[in-house]
């Protein structure tokens, strides 16, 4: 089909509707603070790892260039749903354009397989880390580090968009009510005039892929770094390995558990609720819950940020004394 057809046929549909959460108005109100303060606390947590990371010289290291990354990532990957969530909640026709909805579909599903491959980035460089610790230097060096950066930042964003091209060029005749609170793949297939089978193959098995070999390739990353850990001679250094390497793992189970339930199991058992609820989950909890993960548990960074929080006090206090000067 050629693009000017796929034009044609797509007239019919020029907005989607995003069901969202269906409930009383009250309940809406009620949905839209928690979600904006889930998402406030999302920013701030991921936004104070990014600082820390750039003003503090200690973390200029491979481990915590990827992890202010990571952070960056997952600061992008709630924008990509949230702010439209929270419009919903207060809208009365909770509807997004043609366009916008694949773009929010583009990005996050480009969002999620960037996730993907920047975890197992991490993965690589603890095994380097814990298992080579010789050869860590000259292996993880600032140009290697980088072009690993790019590299998961570029095939993050490529790696989806075959799929979405294909799907937005599928004839949509209505009806064009989308029973989740995102423009995802899965229910906007079932919304198409035609059958598409290559269209849907292609979807399920790009999303399949890069969810199972990027957790094989962490899984088998993972279990090397615990036999390298079980044999170092200090308890001490198992203790701060085991630390470190536990807080990313954490972070791979709590997104891998959630988006396999979504993308690799059938979607035909899923009832129309658990869609939304993992969804839920991996697209605004795990966003939340990485930064504690992260900082809790690892102290170079809790140090990091503590001196982010004196340097923001310093900075209120300077700005506060200027405006009472001012003023005067």
């Amino acid at each position: 089909m050629n693009i000017s057809e796929s034009a044609s046929h797509s007239e019919s549909v020029r907005e989607f509707i995003l069901l969202g959460f269906p409930c009383s108005r009250e309940i809406q109100v009620i949905l839209f603070m928690f979600f904006s303060m889930v998402y406030l606390l999302t920013l701030i947590g991921n936004g104070a790892i990014i600082c820390a990371v750039c003003w503090d010289q200690h973390l200029h290291t491979p481990m915590y260039i990827l992890l202010g990354n990571f952070a960056f990532l997952e600061i992008w990957y709630v924008n990509s749903t949230v702010p439209n969530t929270l419009i919903n909640f207060l809208s009365e026709s909770k509807a997004i354009s043609f366009t916008g909805c694949f773009l929010q579909l583009y990005f996050f599903f480009s969002m999620g397989s960037t996730e993907c491959f920047f975890l197992s980035a991490m993965s690589f460089d603890r095994y380097f880390a814990i298992c080579r610790p010789l050869n860590y230097a000259t292996i993880m060096t600032g140009r290697r580090c980088f072009n690993l950066v790019i590299a998961c930042w570029v095939c993050g964003f490529l790696w989806y968009l075959v799929p979405v091209i294909l799907i937005s060029q599928l004839p949509f005749c209505g009806p064009n009510a989308i029973d989740h609170f995102v423009c995802d793949s899965g229910p906007l297939l079932t919304l198409l005039c035609v059958p598409a089978p290559m269209s849907k193959l292609t979807s399920y098995t790009l999303s399949a892929l890069i969810i199972l070999l990027s957790f094989l390739f962490i899984l088998i990353s993972y279990a090397l770094v615990l036999l390298a850990v079980l044999r170092l001679p200090s308890a001490s250094s198992r203790q701060k390995a085991f630390s470190t390497c536990g807080s990313h793992l954490a972070a791979v189970l709590l997104f891998y558990g959630t988006i396999m339930v979504m993308h690799v199991s059938p979607g035909s058992s899923h009832s129309t609720l658990l869609p939304k609820i993992m969804t839920l989950f991996y697209a605004m909890v795990t966003p939340l819950i990485n930064p504690l993960i992260y900082s809790l548990r690892n102290k170079d960074m809790k140090k990091a940020l503590w001196k982010v929080l004196e340097k923001f006090k310093i900075s209120f206090k300077v700005f506060g004394s200027r405006r009472r000067r001012n003023v005067g």
